[in-house]
Parts: structure tokens; sequence; C-alpha cells
């Protein structure tokens, strides 16, 4: 499904900018940003946020799928692991394309960086940001 990024259900672009800048969706974008395949699981977004509900930081992922930001992409099924994930996180190209349009991804190579620094993830997110990925 593609979806014109200026014109989301009649949102304008500031509005979307708005959008895409509340606090917890802009968390996860960088989340996503920062990742090191830029295609985090579910897990490790909720994670990355121990502030906020599980069920929020669902509510908001989707809410990024729906404006078109984020894509919710999946493991081939001859590539899926059992105890590992298979549905990731990352932005479309069109995502991409809005966020580089807005100065939104100036950060990036920082937020990489920043990532590389956390020493105390739990084994479980060690083990999912070691999963196979789709191919991008």
């Amino acid at each position: 499904m593609s979806t014109d990024l200026e014109t989301v259900e009649g949102t304008e672009t500031r509005e979307l900018v708005h959008f895409v800048t509340q606090q917890t969706r802009f968390a996860l974008l960088n989340n996503i940003l920062q990742h090191p395949e830029q295609l985090p699981s579910m897990y490790e977004l909720e994670e990355l946020n121990p502030s906020v509900s599980e069920a929020t930081v669902y509510k908001h992922v989707q809410k990024l799928i729906d404006a078109g930001i984020v894509e919710e992409v999946a493991l081939a099924d001859d590539r899926r692991r059992q105890g590992y994930p298979w549905k990731f996180y990352g932005l479309t190209e069109e995502g991409r394309a809005f966020l580089e349009d807005h100065n939104l991804l100036a950060a990036e190579e920082t937020l990489q960086r920043i990532y590389e620094t956390i020493s105390d993830k739990p084994e479980k997110m060690v083990k999912y940001e070691n999963a196979p990925r789709p191919e991008s």
C-alpha cells in the first residue's frame, strides 16, 4: 500500500512533521535509525523504551505504519528460526525521504554510535539483535 506522505488522511506536511516528532514516535524512529540493521524487532523497540508500556510502543509503531513512515518487514518462512523474531520494523523509502527533507535524520550516525555503546543489554535483546533479517 503506497501512501502519499504529504496528504496522509488530509494531513498537511506541517502536521505530519508534528506527528512524527511526537515524543514516543520520534523515539521509535530514532531506535530504528540507531539499530545496526535499521530493522529492530518489536521486542527490541520495547526494551529501548522501558518507560513506555508494550501496548503503547505497539500502538505508536502501528500509527507510523499507517502514516507510511514505517513498514513491517517479515523474514521469509524458510529463514525463520524458532525462538527468534521474524517481524521487523524499518523506514519506508518515502518515510526516509520525508525525514531527510525535514532535517530529521541529521543525528543518524550519532544515534548508531550511541547504540553501540549500550553495554547492559539483556541477553534476549542481544540474541534478537543478531537474528536474521530480511534482505533490504
